[in-house]
């Protein structure tokens, strides 16, 4: 049965592992950076639970003026939780778990929560494999991202809610 919940503190370790078994080499963020979006706005870092465990996760920052690309925002420099956009950060499934319908129902969720926090807008970055996936869920592709996290290279995608 899923479960889903704003995360807590104890929860970092647990997502850390999951992020860097899902994300490759410095694409993952690391514990510090989990532990600190859940400290500074864990109304934005949305766990998903199956049987008690921890499945998969989303986690986000809002701003009145939207860069994707910009890395001091990971770490929530700007933030301001009454803003009406937001952007998403980590989208992520544990491998074990993926091909369930996780990230669907995640993101179905995420989406229901910031319409009901009146928020405007979901920004996020993907990788070119993802952009499908994302525009299924009712993304639209914006452009490729200046950003070159992780030395990858990333799509910005939006949805206006």
């Amino acid at each position: 049965m899923s479960k889903f919940r704003n995360a807590w503190q104890s929860d970092a370790q647990r997502c850390f592992e999951i992020e860097t078994a899902a994300y490759e080499g410095d694409e993952a963020a690391t514990l510090e950076k989990i532990s600190k979006r859940i400290e500074v706005y864990p109304d934005g870092f949305l766990i998903l639970e199956e049987q008690d465990e921890i499945v998969g996760f989303i986690n986000c920052g809002c701003a009145h003026e939207v860069e994707v690309s910009d890395e001091e925002f990971k770490e929530l420099v700007g933030h301001d939780p009454d803003a009406p956009n937001v952007v998403i950060m980590s989208v992520v499934v544990d491998p074990e778990e993926q091909g369930r319908g996780h990230s669907r129902a995640l993101m179905d969720e995420f989406v229901g929560r910031m319409r009901r926090m009146d928020k405007a807008t979901i920004y996020l970055m993907c990788k070119e494999h993802h952009v499908p996936l994302y525009q299924k869920l009712g993304f639209g592709y914006l452009k490729p991202s200046a950003s070159d996290h992780g030395g990858m290279a990333w799509h910005e995608m939006s949805l206006t809610l």
